[in-house]
């Protein structure tokens, strides 16, 4: 029986590059137009994981993400690394003169706008997803309208490629998050990371009193991320991503903030995932 994979977006897109890459080829893909109802869709059943970008090397954190894997009580058992590339597609026969209006996800059209100042004629357009305006292009013949999207886009709906690798920074990498309603999927001894959620008191140095008791226990600190908490005005959680050598010395970390914290959470215990 395959694995149901819900991803945001359909395929051609980034999370569907991840969702081959990380898991079985004959996973079944759950289509999403958005992280809410991928989410859903995790909660009701109908997907047994789920993938969710949760941070990129330039636009950095996708902060409502970090609030919908703590909200839902889901657990993070794994991550994904991906090299972006964004590439400008076109019906065939196109070319850059016939485009007057290029669409694509918001983060895409971010990452490529130094390469759309040459081309002042063509008007920029935030779409729900990269993959998904590329498929609107072939489906409807749309003369003039281009897309922003992954070359596997291009070959699953037949588009032409007329630029390739167009985003402004070259070495643009995504963070992606494989997330389940249910924790545990490695023993311990593969477990070498960690992401934890904590608020800490209105008090000078409580921060840093829960960032010494990580170094002391010999975590590496690798993302930091404040939140507001909605019912409370001025007051944040953090969520950490730590890494380690050994998983007795989160056990411990894990066993001093329990005590030191009231309101110690533990999002997910997974492998590292290399760069």
């Amino acid at each position: 029986m395959s694995v149901k994979i819900a991803i945001q977006g359909i395929k051609g897109s980034n999370h569907h590059q991840v969702a081959r890459e990380y898991c079985s080829v004959d996973a079944e893909l759950i289509e999403c137009m958005s992280f809410d109802y991928l989410v859903d869709r995790l909660l009701d059943g109908s997907a047994d994981k789920g993938i969710m970008a949760i941070e990129n090397s330039i636009a950095g954190s996708i902060i409502p993400n970090y609030a919908l894997v703590h909200d839902n009580n889901l657990h993070i058992i794994g991550e994904h690394y991906l090299n972006i590339h964004h590439n400008l597609m076109v019906l065939n026969g196109q070319t850059i003169d016939d485009i007057v209006e290029v669409r694509s996800h918001p983060m895409a059209l971010l990452q490529c706008k130094d390469f759309f100042r040459k081309y002042p004629h063509i008007r920029l357009v935030e779409d729900v997803d990269t993959a998904e305006t590329a498929k609107q292009i072939q489906d409807k013949q749309l003369q003039g309208i281009g897309a922003i999207a992954p070359k596997v886009a291009a070959d699953l709906y037949d588009l032409n490629i007329i630029a390739s690798d167009i985003q402004t920074i070259k070495n643009n990498s995504t963070r992606f998050i494989i997330v389940k309603t249910k924790n545990k999927e490695l023993p311990k001894e593969e477990i070498n990371k960690a992401s934890v959620r904590f608020i800490t008191d209105h008090k000078r140095g409580s921060l840093a009193t829960v960032m010494n008791v990580m170094s002391d226990c010999n975590l590496n600190l690798t993302k930091i991320q404040s939140l507001p908490i909605i019912e409370k005005p001025w007051k944040y959680a953090f969520f950490v991503d730590v890494k380690f050598d050994d998983y007795t010395h989160f056990e411990k970390a894990k066993s001093l903030l329990n005590i030191m914290l009231d309101d110690f959470k533990i999002l997910g215990e997974y492998k590292n995932a290399m760069l």
